[in-house]
This record gives C-alpha cells, structure tokens and sequence, in this order.
C-alpha cells in the first residue's frame, strides 16, 4: 500500500505515472520482508523503525548507508509497505520532520 503527501492512498498505477516523474520511493517493509517477497524496482528500503533517524542524518552519511541521494524536505517522496499501515505511519513521520 502506498502514500504520498497530497494523497494519502496510491494505486498501483498512479505510482507507476509518479515513478516516471522525479519522486522518491521508500519501502518502509523489514528488510526480511524485502527477501521473502522481493524489492519494489527504483525503491529505497528504510524500515519504519529507522526512518525518522535516517530523514535526520547527514546527506553524506545517508547516501553511504542507503546508496541514494537523501531527498531534501521538498522532494516528492512515496511510502510504501505490505498493507498500508506502516506507509500512513511514515508519512506522518515525515510530516513531522518537516517534509512536504
């Protein structure tokens, strides 16, 4: 499931319309679940457990820990998990940080 600022719930093919645009996808699933059920192609995994640390760390540290640019407070950035839950968590969390 997935959610964006503007839009707290995506279909499947709205990400995939956003996905051509310059937006960020985070997988906010357990890394285990990224292994059993396989990564979403373009998307950046960051447990929701690490997520409000990672939007807070240095860019440099977060491009060495995640292998992608950190995304500034106004890039267009995407949640996504297993069933929606944790996507609305996380973008509240964002929210909170200060991402738009």
């Amino acid at each position: 499931s997935l959610c964006a600022g503007g839009a707290p719930s995506l279909s499947y093919q709205e990400l995939k319309d956003l996905k051509k645009t310059d937006v960020l996808h985070v997988d906010v699933r357990e890394r285990w679940e990224i292994d059993r059920f396989g990564k979403i192609p373009a998307s950046i995994n960051i447990p929701l457990g690490e997520l409000v640390e990672a939007l807070q760390m240095d860019p440099m540290e977060f491009k060495e820990q995640y292998n992608q640019k950190m995304p500034s407070k106004s890039d267009p950035v995407v949640f996504s998990c297993l069933a929606g839950t944790r996507s609305k968590q996380a973008l509240a969390f964002a929210m909170s940080l200060g991402f738009s």
